[in-house]
């Protein structure tokens, strides 16, 4: 991944990861492997987990712990009012960000 896409994950990242959450609790390797899954080959997975703590110390999601059939439990993660806030913030912001990008490329050629 170049450097420049890498950047432009650190701003987008946690919008990601509750878009991913939405509808759908899951636990960190799960949600590694949905990112993996849309393209998103490259994230570590300690990338990820750092991304999960940040979430959880913010409010922006429930966690419960299920049991694991290997090892601990497993921290399971939902998203709850105050992520979906912050969800449509992103969104909010993405598409205005996208549109006057978007503008941007076509008034260049």
């Amino acid at each position: 991944m170049g450097k420049q896409m890498t950047e432009m994950l650190k701003g987008t990242l946690e919008g990601i990861v509750l878009a991913l959450l939405t509808g759908n609790p899951a636990y960190g390797y799960e949600i590694t492997t949905s990112l993996r899954a849309q393209g998103f080959t490259e994230i570590a997975e300690g990338t990820v987990y750092a991304l999960l703590v940040r979430i959880e110390q913010k409010g922006l999601v429930d966690v419960e712990k299920r049991p694991s059939e290997k090892g601990p439990p497993r921290k399971v993660y939902t998203l709850n009012a105050r992520g979906e806030k912050e969800l449509n913030e992103f969104w909010n912001t993405w598409s205005f960000l996208s549109e006057r990008l978007e503008q941007l490329r076509r008034e260049g050629n």
